[in-house]
């Protein structure tokens, strides 16, 4: 760092040091991350504007409700990597997000309606319950399950490890590759069901764990939401001087992490920076951004003890202005090109371009972005030829060709894309290296 130069920061009312506060007391400072989202989906902050459209990298904080409409899914990424997956026409809020006397983060989600999945891995001896119905599942050990909830009933499925629900009869124990039922309009009565039904969105889910489990190995920081994108999305260079840097695939000459996101404004807490880049949560929140010349813009890790709501960089290309949080409103403003979502709900193709850096490549897509990358680095832009969704698994490495095509428009905006996964891809556009 001795030959970094500060040249700007630009700090939120919210620039503290958040999840560093001190156990003794329970504390409401946690934040979790908004982590996918595709389609229609709205939260609400309690900032006086009721449900307001949602968008990938949005922090969620205690009080925070989340819902989506009939083309709608989420994903939410707790800070060691559990997640929870809402489908179509969910309802959840986040009653509890805290730390315990000893330090121990308990989260709390009351489903209202609809379906989700939950992925905890059970670290550090943190505590999650979710309520469903009159029924909850409190966690303390990993467990995979899903959960729907209506007006006549209760589901629950387990795939992966025993599970107690605790429900006005009385314990139920719910068998792994086992579904119990409940029913709403008999005192809540449970059943077992005789066959483990899959539901329309379980192979959803299945690839979405995939992608983390395959994406999250190697982590060395204390923190495992966001981690998995960086791996999928970009690399770490040691450059001289400046010591190991990551940076987004795609990046170019030219682009700089503050190009495309948003203000989002929290009651008590202020502006916060939500990032457009899929991979845009670690690196927005934690170190700092650092432009080193003949490199361009990297992220150097570190400051785990301190959560940044707003804009730290350390160092700055000539005419660079970062982003200033407004004043005098608290609806969202938008940074950039994009807009606070993106809903494709048809498409053959998608062109990758310098200076996407990412954005409109839904996560685990394709198999081989550093090879894609030199590819865009050399030509310009690269076109991607839709294959059905979810085909770009752990299980599925290698075997995509890249050939001759047209090229088409770029893509930019907020959000996640709920489009095709790209598969086969050609190079188009014009020539040049980032």
């Amino acid at each position: 760092m001795s030959k970094l130069r500060f040249h700007g920061m630009v700090l939120t009312a919210f620039g503290c040091a958040l999840l560093a506060l001190p156990a003794a007391a329970e504390s409401q400072a946690r934040i979790v991350r908004l982590s996918d989202v595709q389609g229609g989906v709205q939260i609400y902050k309690n900032a006086g504007l009721g449900f307001e459209n949602a968008f990938l990298n949005l922090p969620i904080t205690q009080g925070t409700q989340l819902r989506t409409r009939a083309n709608g899914r989420a994903e939410i990424e707790f800070e060691d990597g559990s997640t929870l997956r809402v489908t179509p026409n969910t309802t959840l809020a986040f009653s509890t997000l805290a730390l315990s006397d000893e330090g121990k983060r308990l989260s709390t989600v009351n489903l209202t309606e609809g379906r989700a999945y939950v992925n905890w891995l059970g670290k550090s001896g943190d505590k999650f319950t979710l309520i469903f119905s009159q029924e909850k599942v409190e966690l303390t050990q990993p467990a995979h399950f899903r959960v729907a909830v209506s007006s006549d009933a209760a589901q629950i499925a387990s795939f992966k490890n025993d599970l107690a629900v605790i429900a006005p009869t009385g314990t139920v124990k719910v068998d792994k590759k086992k579904m119990v039922s409940f029913d709403v309009n008999d005192s809540d009565r449970s059943s077992v069901a005789k066959n483990f039904e899959a539901d329309v969105y379980d192979e959803w889910d299945k690839q979405s764990v995939g992608y983390h489990d395959q994406y999250a190995k190697n982590n060395s920081t204390p923190y495992g939401y966001g981690f998995s994108d960086l791996n999928y999305y970009g690399g770490f260079t040691n450059f001289s001087g400046y010591g190991s840097l990551w940076q987004p695939y795609f990046a170019g000459v030219g682009w700089n992490p503050f190009m495309d996101g948003a203000w989002s404004w929290y009651p008590g807490m202020g502006y916060m920076w939500a990032s457009a880049y899929p991979w845009g949560w670690m690196p927005y929140h934690y170190g700092n951004w650092v432009y080193a010349p003949g490199f361009g813009w990297g992220w150097q890790p570190g400051g785990f003890n301190s959560w940044h709501g707003g804009v730290h960089y350390v160092g700055a290309a000539a005419g660079f202005q970062a982003p200033v949080a407004p004043e005098g409103t608290v609806s969202t403003v938008v940074v950039g090109k994009g807009g606070p979502t993106v809903t494709r709900t048809v498409a053959t193709s998608l062109v990758v371009n310098r200076g996407s850096a990412g954005i409109g490549i839904p996560r685990g897509s394709l198999d081989n972005l550093h090879h894609l990358d030199g590819q865009v680095a050399k030509t310009g832009s690269v076109q991607l030829h839709a294959v059905p969704q979810f085909s770009a698994t752990s299980s599925r490495q290698g075997g995509r060709s890249y050939g001759e095509g047209p090229a088409a428009s770029s893509l930019s905006g907020m959000g996640h894309a709920s489009a095709p996964s790209a598969g086969h891809a050609s190079s188009a556009g014009g020539a040049g290296h980032r």
